[in-house]
């Protein structure tokens, strides 16, 4: 069996392009079955999130896997498959298991160390279990993903410091707000900034944010994907009149917010506080704002020192998380090389206890007179003469889960022994399980 990730994400492709391959949130549970589907395919699990899309898939032919996932992509999006294959990175085996670990863990994430994609890898892969999209190996994996993020982020201070300008501000504006969940965040401008942004608030538990921008359907892009609601940037007066905080990100020439606006703003709040944070260069806000009253200002020079510190301290506490992960990695790959062999060892105790079962039967016959006591110690002694018969040849097949020859010689173990026909009924018996439970469910949601 073959793990392969296929990513679409921000260090790889622009925003533009990043929106043409999202999901929404009502095609996830379609999108999964058309996956599954695909050839190779055997287990399926789909993340789509403002920052990348990925598909993580069992394959029982790699390039197979790897073509027909990408193709899947392609017909999806309308998007030309040589286009999808640029736009990818493609991770096989023990790399794609590392790459499921460190971006659940926020190690690949925008905002290092960032805790909101464990929220959606658990979803992603809860939604793709009740849709009967995994199976054994993903759910295993998935829950060790899990696991070690969670180790990684209590064990570790990697969440504790703020690691770039846009989140300095938004933990600037929790040192202020005693409870700044409860407040109204104005973000001005759509472009990387605000996205990140928006990210880091909502990420904190801020859900009532107002993305204002000069094209008014940019804003409205940006605010649908987090949930929170556009305006026009000639209302930033007007809204600024009910904000907290606003952070401010443009790219404009001129002052975005200046004095003689927040004059006429203050009016109006009876004192309340308002934060105005700009990480915009050229500056977004006036610097001759009165600074002496209930409004507080602060721009790039004043984060930069938090972020450089921060980062590096970062960088160190994810060195901790690599450790824990790497350690996960090989246990799962040698849980992972065993799960290979694993039809052949129950085929042998199938066959063994078949043959248990004629033995004793041919017994009772001959000695029909034997006593209940006598049958269960003959019955258990001869279960423990097959046991330890199989100890040694059962070993032995563990220790080739990882052999370059395994599968050679999981053939020569199989005619020793006779259970080629019983190897291959458990695996139907596996795949047709899959099956039944996988058309149900189409059926339940009318995907057929």
């Amino acid at each position: 069996m073959h793990i392969i990730a296929l990513s679409l994400n921000y260090k790889k492709i622009g925003v533009e392009e990043r929106e043409q391959v999202t999901f929404q949130d009502d095609e996830v549970v379609e999108a999964l079955h058309k996956l599954r589907e695909q050839k190779s395919i055997l287990e399926a699990t789909l993340l789509s999130t403002c920052n990348r899309t990925e598909l993580y898939v069992v394959s029982d032919q790699e390039h197979t896997g790897a073509y027909y996932s990408r193709k899947f992509l392609a017909d999806w999006f309308d998007v030309e498959y040589e286009k999808i294959k640029d736009m990818t990175d493609m991770k096989i085996a023990d790399d794609a298991i590392s790459h499921l670990f460190k971006v659940t863990a926020g190690l690949d994430s925008m905002v290092l160390g960032e805790t909101q994609i464990l929220g959606q890898i658990r979803d992603a892969f809860l939604t793709a279990q009740e849709e009967h999209t995994t199976g054994t190996i993903f759910n295993k994996l998935f829950k060790e993903a899990i696991t070690v993020a969670k180790r990684g982020h209590n064990e570790t201070d990697i969440s504790k410091n703020a690691v770039s300008i846009s989140y300095a501000a938004v933990e600037l504006a929790k040192r202020i707000f005693a409870n700044v969940k409860k407040s109204r965040v104005l973000v001005i401008g759509a472009g990387e900034m605000a996205e990140e942004s928006l990210l880091n608030l909502t990420s904190n538990g801020i859900e009532d944010v107002v993305v204002l921008n000069r094209s008014i359907e940019k804003a409205e892009a940006l605010a649908e994907r987090f949930n929170g609601r556009a305006a026009n940037l000639h209302a930033l007066e007007s809204e600024m009149k009910e904000a907290d905080i606003v952070i401010s990100s443009t790219s404009s020439p001129d002052y975005v917010i200046k004095k003689d606006m927040i004059d006429a703003v203050n009016k109006t709040r009876g004192g309340s506080p308002l934060i105005l944070i700009d990480i915009a260069l050229p500056r977004d806000i006036d610097p001759a704002i009165d600074t002496d009253g209930n409004v507080y200002m602060y721009n790039v020079d004043d984060l930069q020192g938090l972020v450089d510190s921060n980062l590096a301290s970062r960088e160190q506490e994810a060195e901790k998380i690599m450790a824990m992960i790497d350690g996960t990695t090989a246990e799962f790959e040698d849980w992972l090389r065993v799960q290979g062999v694993v039809p052949v060892i129950q085929a042998m105790r199938t066959n063994a206890l078949k043959i248990h079962d004629e033995t004793f039967d041919s017994l009772e016959r001959k000695l029909p007179d034997m006593s209940e006591r006598e049958r269960t110690v003959i019955s258990k002694h001869m279960k423990s003469i097959i046991n330890q018969m199989l100890r040694d040849p059962i070993i032995f097949t563990k220790e080739i889960a990882g052999d370059k020859k395994r599968d050679e010689k999981l053939e020569d173990i199989m005619k020793m022994f006779h259970i080629e026909e019983e190897v291959e009924a458990a695996k139907e018996v596996s795949s047709s399980k899959t099956r039944e439970k996988l058309q149900a469910r189409k059926e339940q949601l009318n995907l057929n």
